[in-house]
């Protein structure tokens, strides 16, 4: 093996170990001197999470950037990356029945099968959501093994639906409309994350035999990830001020762990953007526009510890509105 292939095998297993050590160890750390208590179990149901986050990344990024190569005229569609989808759906089916199993446990940490009641699953809205993702990562993984790749589109939808309404019970106010922000915030992220995962991968694919093609691919989904990240921001401040009201942003953003991670997802998001313009002003301006694959690289890498912080974030206790 050469040098440089090692050198690659350590920066992944480096990088998986801190986005595995994110969800794992992140929400005791934001917890601390807060006096909020956090659910049993909660690292590992952030890992869980991190996990499901991430498998409907990957697979939404490739139907999303299959779709944008066919708007590349010359783009060698016979020569596109394996499929990465098919192990996607296995590993968010794993940590999607890893959560229902909580779920069935009253939301506690199973100790064994007999603590699980299944059959209940059924007959609460939480179950329900928990058993829907479940079958469709199943669904997924198929479509991912078919002739129609594209079809992952459907079981995708009903997952990010799913994570929308778990995310806003009906105790809520305005639950639909929380929902409705979250739906939009978590397809954008997906589509974004995942998107220039593929398209890194593509660009690696054909340096040789395309790369004029390449760094047209490059551009377009620059473009498009400029309309992506105005969305999330979007969406991700009007639902911040609807779990903390504009007059204790600041203060909560110190004093609660959801404002902790809240804060350290935002950061990290404006380094993804700076990462971004970087790579698009390389894109545009350096004789070759393949040198913007550097900067590029580095954004992808942030936005998969972006994934990881979500996944805290949505497994600490939500702020109450005070």
């Amino acid at each position: 093996m050469s040098a440089a292939a090692v050198q690659r095998s350590v920066t992944v297993v480096a990088l998986v170990s801190l986005a595995t050590l994110i969800p794992l160890l992140g929400p005791s750390v934001v917890l601390r001197d807060t006096g909020e208590a956090a659910a049993p179990g909660v690292g590992g149901i952030a890992l869980l999470r991190a996990v499901l986050f991430a498998a409907v990344s990957v697979s939404a990024g490739e139907v999303f950037v299959a779709r944008l190569a066919r708007r590349v005229p010359g783009t060698p569609r016979e020569d596109a990356p394996r499929s990465w989808a098919p192990a996607a759906a296995a590993a968010g089916f794993l940590a999607a029945l890893g959560l229902a199993s909580v779920v069935a446990t009253g939301n506690l940490v199973p100790r064994s099968p007999s603590d699980m009641d299944i059959g209940g699953l059924y007959q609460s809205r939480d179950g329900a959501l928990a058993l829907l993702e479940v079958n469709a990562f199943v669904v997924m993984g198929l479509c991912a093994l078919s002739r129609r790749p594209a079809a992952q589109v459907w079981p995708l939808a009903a997952i990010a639906v799913a994570e929308a309404l778990r995310a806003h019970p009906t105790t809520e106010q305005s639950p639909l409309i929380g929902s409705g922000l979250t739906l939009v915030h978590v397809t954008c992220a997906a589509l974004w994350a995942g998107g220039l995962l593929y398209v890194l991968r593509t660009l690696l694919r054909w340096r040789h035999t395309a790369p004029g093609e390449g760094a047209a691919l490059l551009g377009l989904y620059a473009r498009v990830a400029a309309v992506l990240l105005a969305v999330i921001t979007a969406t991700g401040v009007c639902s911040t001020l609807r779990r903390m009201p504009p007059g204790t942003v600041l203060d909560q953003l110190t004093t609660t762990a959801y404002g902790r991670t809240l804060l350290a997802k935002v950061l990290l998001v404006v380094a993804v953007a700076a990462l971004a313009l970087w790579a698009r002003r390389r894109l545009h301006r350096a004789a070759d526009p393949l040198t913007a694959y550097s900067p590029a690289r580095a954004e992808v890498v942030a936005l998969g510890l972006v994934v990881a912080v979500s996944a805290v974030l949505t497994a600490v206790p939500v702020p109450i509105r005070w």
